[in-house]
């Protein structure tokens, strides 16, 4: 059955993600050239509504782990994002909904930006997408992953596959979207890659419907906060208290009746106590008889570890924000950085600059099947480790190599602008090939890394919430890329003009942008290798093989 419904699963990923890749990694263009917005705005638009796509994947995550369960949420956001890419295709074939048509790249034009009921519809449709992927894609990984039995061993080792095939769906969904469809919206108009992005969107759907009796589905827990707001508030009433020195003490540990009265303890009973924060272990303080005392006023030892873990993976959730940071650039100024070269292949065929971004993943659908087949056993042999690395090694060694490509990006731009400016010539666009390129192989290593990390960290009943986290990274480098485009207009603008603040880029100092994010990548690195030290996984539960949840400090 795992074999069967992985492939199903395959198929929504990859026809979801053709749908969102076909509209985001393009939507800069048509908001510029069809909405009128300014360059920088314009790429504000994109980054916000990216963002907003990954930070909606924590309600997704909330919803399905607490009241409607994985497969409900899929197919209940998954017809909101259908509707999203609906309402999207007929703003863009409607002439009344859009501004008059005129060139932003002609000099002196005053083109008349989107406003009134026109914008309204464009971001009403905009944000149903945003709702729809942003809620449906952590319970796609999280609920195919559920498929493995944890009490399982041969069953729960092949976890690490099942999260590079959902990456090779990923990968394909995304190349055909930058290829095939960003070649429709090219050719054919906006209106036509829309209504193509809701055609992927209703196959995946029906993907998903195909394997409705086939799936190992899991209830809902009720409310995934209750349990850690018990921990918090207990800890917070007991604060003037002091810790015994004896764990033995603590209510719930090995030689103590657990606390049924408490939200998690039927769940998982047999964590043991860890030395960090050391506060929170106030909250299994016995003052009274343990059966008589409020859940919220004394917790179990097991329920504390559970938030400590919680705790403890967010300076490594933290440490990827700037990776998504660097994503935000080769989806929007970097294609814009396209449009002002040289996009000719032949005399007769030009590239859609949005196109480049197929570079990476043409790449990654050959080097992932590698990377399971070649990489890992050679791997297995030196760290006796199932998936080859652990995946805080992978995410580290990503972060790393995602550097190089603002380096290079940087170095291509300032040769692009010196070559516009003094030569009067266009670049060919293929220089800017390997900033993607780079970018591509350290995601082989961080996306999936930091996915299956969120996964076997994750607690009975919080499986989507603590996978949504991964997308939620997405969310806070996309806002950071804004934040830091609008900070560095307004810091470079006191000087004359700013870095980022015309629609000429000709006039403006992306490169110096590109080396500011390359510095900063540079130092999150080094701060990620602090923290993957310190970090250290807890004993699992019994209900998961021992070995897969065990890492190793980098």
């Amino acid at each position: 059955m795992v074999s069967g419904t992985t492939h199903l699963y395959g198929g929504l990923q990859a026809f979801e993600m053709m749908a969102i890749a076909a509209v985001g990694n393009n939507l800069i263009t048509y908001v510029f050239n069809e909405m009128h917005f300014p360059l920088s705005k314009s790429a504000n638009i994109v980054t916000n509504f990216i963002g907003t796509v990954f930070l909606l994947s924590l309600l997704g995550g909330f919803l399905s782990d607490s009241y409607l369960g994985s497969f409900l949420t899929m197919l209940v956001f998954g017809f909101v994002e259908l509707c999203g890419f609906i309402l999207l295709s007929i703003q863009a074939h409607l002439p009344q909904l859009r501004p008059p048509k005129c060139s932003m790249m002609d000099y002196g034009s005053h083109c008349v930006e989107a406003r009134g009921y026109k914008a309204s519809i464009f971001f009403v449709a905009l944000y149903l997408v945003a709702l729809g992927s942003g809620c449906l894609k952590p319970n796609i990984i999280s609920h195919g992953a559920d498929q493995f039995r944890k009490d399982d061993s041969t069953q729960y080792r092949k976890l690490s596959t099942f999260f590079n095939i959902a990456y090779f769906a990923f990968c394909m969904g995304e190349l055909i979207a930058l290829t095939l469809l960003v070649w429709v919206q090219t050719n054919s108009g906006m209106d036509v890659g829309f209504g193509v992005s809701a055609a992927a969107m209703a196959v995946g759907l029906i993907s998903l419907v195909l394997g409705t009796f086939a799936y190992r589905n899991k209830p809902p827990q009720g409310s995934i906060f209750t349990p850690i707001a018990q921990v918090f508030v207990a800890a917070i009433t007991k604060r003037k208290q002091i810790c015994p020195s004896s764990t033995d003490k603590l209510h719930g540990s090995q030689n103590s009746k657990p606390n049924h009265d408490s939200a998690t303890s039927t769940k998982i009973n047999s964590f043991l106590h860890t030395e960090k924060f050391r506060f929170l272990d106030k909250a299994c303080i016995k003052i009274q008889d343990g059966n008589q005392e409020s859940p919220w006023r004394l917790c179990t030892v097991a329920q504390v570890e559970q938030v400590k873990i919680i705790i403890s993976v967010i300076p490594i959730f933290a440490c990827t924000i700037i990776f998504n940071t660097i994503l935000a650039q080769l989806q929007t100024f970097s294609v814009q950085q396209g449009s002002s070269m040289d996009t000719h292949i032949t005399r007769a065929f030009k590239i859609p600059p949005a196109s480049l971004q197929s570079i990476p993943y043409i790449m990654l659908i050959i080097f992932v099947p590698l990377y399971e087949t070649t990489f890992v056993p050679i791997a297995r042999r030196f760290t006796k480790k199932e998936s080859g690395i652990s995946p805080l090694q992978r995410i580290g060694i990503g972060l790393f190599i995602a550097t190089f490509s603002m380096v290079s990006a940087a170095l291509v731009e300032k040769k692009r602008r010196n070559h516009a400016l003094h030569r009067h010539g266009k670049l060919s666009i293929f220089w800017i090939a390997p900033q993607f390129l780079i970018f591509g192989l350290s995601e082989m290593f961080t996306a999936v890394g930091l996915v299956e990390f969120f996964y076997k960290q994750s607690l009975d009943g919080m499986q989507a919430f603590l996978t949504a986290m991964t997308y939620c990274s997405y969310s806070f480098g996309f806002y950071l890329s804004s934040l830091l485009v609008s900070l560095v207009n307004k810091i470079t603008s006191c000087c004359g003009g700013g870095w980022l603040s015309d629609n000429d880029l000709n006039k403006d100092r992306l490169d110096l942008f590109y080396w500011l994010l390359a510095s900063l990548s540079f130092v999150n690195f080094f701060n990620y290798l602090f923290w993957s030290r310190w970090y250290s996984s807890h004993p699992s539960s019994p209900s998961c093989p021992p070995e897969s949840y065990r890492e190793e400090d980098q």
